[in-house]
């Protein structure tokens, strides 16, 4: 910054050594005849004379007050007279680039979750950006009470009200609370525009707000690793594909890891075959055992009797009537058997 060894110096400039800097304001008892004014790049300079805005130079470059500068204050008291007395006034030199900041939550913000009766409590990281928008509101709401302004007072500033802001835009429209990632830019946009209707109270705009990431509690982060680590084993057989095409692609390079995967692949291959053989052997036999019969009991199941067995009607040795019987019963004579 720029500070001078006596107070009436005849150089006015702000010598800017740190990045942080919103504003910076130049108090010195009286701006004498043949003072300069030191305007560099990314800077504004504000003349105030009793709290007032009496005129603003926006371009870079040296300026003699009595031949440059005094056409533009004709209403500050003294200039008429030419520095007879000198001036008493105030420069207030406005950094005028983007500023980036990161943020981050101080403490867990529980957003409401189903089945949850204290909330689900939540960190986020990010960064925002913003400048100044409006010198005469920066002024009026800061200016006048501060000799500069940080970047570290706008972030307090930012912090006081952001989680009120996560948790509003986390909860709206039912976001999915185990994937907030996939809805950070929605999040943020909404974020940014209740941010700036904030900053610009004070003059400030935001022009950017990012969520890098969400935190959660280290027990639900155990519980998303468990199951992503079950999806995984459950399609198991895309991830040995995978694995396979991988593997053969560094085989050919002569990798041990790949000739390893391919030998492991094709022995898996092998016994799903085997296996595949063994099955279908084991039910044609199944099938053959269920189906074919014996001659002698398909004959008995469709009741024919072996040859011989019949009795004849009537008696071979002397023809009488058998009606069924062993044994003839006129002469005795063997009919069955």
């Amino acid at each position: 910054m720029g500070f001078f060894q006596n107070q009436l110096s005849n150089v006015i400039e702000w010598e800017e050594y740190r990045d942080d800097v919103i504003f910076w304001k130049w108090e010195n008892r009286e701006i004498k005849k043949g003072s300069r004014l030191i305007i560099r790049q990314g800077q504004d300079a504000v003349f105030l004379y009793n709290g007032r805005i009496e005129g603003v130079f926006e371009d870079e470059g040296s300026f003699d007050i009595e031949s440059d500068i005094i056409p533009f204050l004709s209403t500050l008291k003294g200039f008429k007279f030419g520095f007879n007395s000198g001036i008493r006034a105030e420069v207030l030199f406005v950094n005028t680039k983007e500023f980036t900041v990161k943020w981050g939550t101080r403490n867990p913000v529980s957003i409401p979750a189903q089945g949850l009766p204290g909330g689900m409590p939540i960190r986020a990281f990010g960064t925002f950006q913003f400048r100044v928008s409006d010198r005469d509101c920066l002024i009026d709401k800061v200016a006048g009470i501060k000799k500069q302004y940080l970047v570290e007072d706008v972030r307090e500033r930012v912090l006081a009200v952001l989680d009120q802001l996560l948790m509003k835009w986390i909860s709206k429209e039912g976001k999915d609370m185990f994937n907030l990632q996939a809805n950070a830019y929605d999040i943020a946009r909404g974020i940014q525009e209740d941010l700036d209707m904030q900053m610009v109270k004070i003059g400030l705009s935001t022009t950017g707000f990012t969520v890098s990431s969400f935190s959660y509690p280290e027990e639900v982060q155990k519980m998303q690793t468990k199951a992503a680590s079950q999806a995984m084993v459950g399609d198991l057989g895309r991830y040995q594909q995978m694995a396979m095409t991988d593997a053969m692609a560094n085989g050919g390079s002569g990798s041990r890891l790949g000739a390893d995967m391919v030998n492991m692949q094709m022995g898996m291959m092998m016994g799903q075959q085997m296996m595949a053989n063994m099955n279908a052997q084991v039910q044609g036999n199944a099938q053959m055992q269920g189906n074919v019969q014996p001659q002698g009991n398909a004959q008995m199941q469709g009741n024919v009797q072996p040859q011989g067995t019949a009795a004849p009607k009537f008696c071979p040795n002397c023809g009488t009537p058998a009606n069924g019987a062993k044994f003839c019963p006129e002469c005795g004579n063997k009919l069955i058997g």
